[in-house]
């Protein structure tokens, strides 16, 4: 660990700009705060520039921090102004950026892909790291944040994917068109989650290769992007709500994937 604190919070001065996208896209670095998101990157810390943490975060967490290839002791005033947290943890790491091309993604699944999650225009940086979470945990193969979607980046989407924009692959492709084109080459039928939908979620089948297709938290898939996917499902509702929020109608919709090709899990 660097010994003058002068001499971290001044790099801790540099890290803060990432704050910034445009400074994240110019260097493709950025911040993962708290120990969920530290402990994430460090599954493979060649993804780690260097860890700052407060003395005290420092000996909590000590275990968490070995693999880490630089750590940095820094007052407890610099790293509050390095975290946008409201109570921060007392470690932030600064990453190397995660997002590969769909194609390399989908090559280096062995057994090819079985679910994906394609975010369309998500906007809401907590809704798009929940979905990324909820996708994690249903095992998703995989998710595309698509046309005009949040900044996989912004520190309130990486804090709300909770270590879990660190387990599985993140594509960022602007064109829908070539992702429901190229997904669908790989093997895969796209399901439009559409609340007009006339497939029922309940009865169809999603026992194959599936890849959902989620839309703007306001305004869902529009008609003519819905009508690209090979189906539209709806998830029935059964009591007065006019509908679900994008991040429990993805849960419901890859559980009941993940359900359906893991029978006997």
């Amino acid at each position: 660990m660097d010994a003058p604190l002068s001499a971290g919070n001044a790099r801790v001065k540099e890290a803060r700009k990432l704050s910034r996208r445009s400074v994240r896209t110019e260097r493709r670095l950025f911040l993962a705060d708290g120990p969920k998101a530290v402990e994430g990157a460090l599954e493979q810390p060649d993804r780690v520039l260097e860890v700052f943490v407060t003395a005290a975060a420092a000996e909590q967490h000590a275990e968490l921090l070995a693999p880490a290839p630089r750590v940095t002791v820094v007052e407890d005033r610099a790293l509050a102004g390095l975290s946008d947290s409201v109570t921060p943890a007392g470690l932030v790491a600064v990453c190397r950026f995660l997002d590969v091309p769909l194609d390399r993604a989908l090559a280096e699944l062995p057994d090819g892909p079985r679910l994906v999650t394609i975010c369309l225009d998500v906007r809401d940086p907590g809704n798009a790291g929940t979905v990324i979470r909820t996708s994690d945990a249903a095992g998703a193969d995989l998710v595309v944040l698509a046309g005009h979607s949040v900044d996989a980046y912004n520190p309130k989407t990486v804090r709300a994917t909770v270590g879990s924009l660190f387990h599985l692959p993140v594509v960022v492709a602007p064109d829908l068109d070539e992702v429901l084109a190229t997904l669908q080459a790989a093997g895969l039928t796209v399901l439009a989650a559409d609340g007009g939908g006339t497939d029922d979620l309940f009865t169809t089948d999603l026992s194959g290769p599936t890849a959902w297709l989620f839309g703007n938290e306001a305004h869902g898939l529009p008609d003519e992007v819905a009508a690209l996917a090979d189906r539209r499902v709806s998830i029935p509702i059964h009591g007065r709500a006019e509908s679900l929020n994008l991040a429990t109608a993805a849960a419901v919709c890859l559980y009941a994937s993940a359900a359906a090709q893991r029978p006997s899990a």
